[in-house]
């Protein structure tokens, strides 16, 4: 199974990624504040989906944002669709 990285620039910036033999083939768009995590696109290459890619970055950013005591404001529609499938599963971090 491929790892999910986590890269952020200067302004706090950045994605969640996977890589397949050197080549990115997943990311999660996303931007940190002191309080809130927001989740502005989730993207999988088409040739790589339904694999559970988004699962596994999705996952990530859960943990990080509860490591961090962040709340997550889902702008992303794949974040905003898990977290309304599954709303006992991440009240402690959905900033609605």
């Amino acid at each position: 199974m491929s790892e999910v990285k986590m890269k952020l620039d200067n302004r706090k910036r950045g994605a969640f990624y996977i890589e397949e033999e050197g080549k990115q083939i997943g990311e999660m768009v996303i931007g940190v504040s002191d309080t809130t995590l927001t989740v502005y696109h989730t993207e999988v290459d088409p040739d790589k989906e339904g694999k559970g890619f988004a699962k596994q970055m999705f996952d990530k950013m859960v943990a990080y944002a509860r490591q961090e005591h962040l709340q997550v404001l889902p702008l992303c529609q794949y974040v905003h669709l898990q977290f309304k499938r599954h709303p006992e599963n991440f009240e402690d971090i959905w900033k609605k």
